[in-house]
């Protein structure tokens, strides 16, 4: 019975791999022939952008000062990988207030659903991931969902565009993770 096994666990783990390695996965496709949301690009990337397409607001000095004030001091074992995860957070409404948060010290909005978080401390080697969600504990909000991307010329910050359903930009509360 041990070989049998033995046998049908090799098997199960070359498919596995053949799958794999053939390039297996999941496609979905937009339904009505929508291409989905419009996307935010990084200003100054050499890049065309179709129409509908919307780049982060220049950053100000003033931004810039403050975003430099709120990081901590960088230890020398920063530049290194961490020996252990961690994860930073930040909960915002739709107004762009920072609700709560673990090492996020501001929100804003800038304009229809587009959003920065600033950390404090660098998050520019993390991974960000955010989705909507309503900042209380109550109540289930409406779908939508939240992209990420660093934000331009702020180490530690994280920009955030929010969409509806439909792929409009829309001020919705979102939960944004920061993986590093």
């Amino acid at each position: 019975m041990a070989r049998i096994f033995r046998r049908k666990a090799t098997m199960v783990a070359v498919g596995a791999l053949a799958v794999a390695l053939l390039g297996g996965g999941v496609a979905a496709a937009a339904p009505n022939g929508n291409s989905g949301p419009a996307r935010v690009a990084q200003p100054g990337g050499g890049a065309k952008l179709g129409a509908g397409a919307f780049v982060q607001p220049p950053v100000s000095k003033a931004e810039a000062v403050a975003a430099k004030a709120a990081l901590a001091p960088a230890a020398a074992d920063e530049l290194l990988p961490p020996t252990s995860a961690r994860t930073e957070w930040a909960v915002v409404e739709s107004n762009g207030s920072l609700v709560r948060g673990f090492h996020a010290v501001s929100a804003q909005r800038f304009s229809t659903g587009l959003y920065e978080v600033i950390f404090n401390h660098n998050v520019r080697r993390a991974a960000y991931v955010a989705t909507t969600g309503f900042t209380g504990s109550e109540f289930i909000p409406p779908p939508g969902t939240a992209v990420t991307v660093g934000r331009t010329g702020i180490p530690n910050g994280v920009f955030i565009a929010v969409y509806d359903q439909n792929g409009a930009l829309v001020d919705r509360a979102f939960h944004l993770a920061v993986h590093s």
